[in-house]
């Protein structure tokens, strides 16, 4: 669990303020978790994958930060690589008639992008979130500022 230390807990006019103390590691099983990356207290979901616009607990503007489509993409090669390689070792040794790669391999590939979208959606925002907070000439937008 994240420990929340007293200076964390300091209301101010917003609520709680965000944690500039909490690690990347924290931060990224706070993702993982559906919790606010920035503080790891708040719900970082409203529904399935949509994104809360604010953290209800520190405030963060989650809104702000654009992940795209990045997190499709990797849960797509993540489970295409595994469904894919585990239908190719199956034909291989036993053989089966394509009628059964159909019936199993098509929902467990279907099923794998589902489960594994939400922690890849909180992953990806964790890890805009550290790199904004590590390069702070970044905007939430992706772009920079000229230096």
């Amino acid at each position: 669990m994240i420990e929340v230390d007293a200076k964390a807990e300091r209301q101010s006019a917003r609520g709680p303020k965000p944690r500039a103390d909490l690690h990347a590691a924290q931060a990224i099983r706070a993702g993982l978790l559906g919790r606010c990356p920035a503080c790891g207290r708040g719900a970082l979901f409203e529904g399935f994958l949509t994104r809360r616009a604010r953290c209800e607990a520190c405030g963060f503007d989650l809104g702000a930060v654009d992940t795209g489509d990045g997190a499709a993409t990797f849960i797509m090669q993540i489970a295409g690589f595994l469904v894919g390689f585990s239908a190719l070792a199956v034909e291989i040794a036993w053989r089966p008639p394509l009628w059964l790669h159909l019936v199993v391999w098509l929902p467990l590939v279907a099923l794998l992008a589902v489960a594994l979208m939400r922690p890849g959606k909180g992953l990806m925002t964790a890890l805009q979130i550290l790199r904004l907070r590590q390069d702070p000439t970044a905007r939430p937008d992706g772009s920079s500022k000229a230096r």
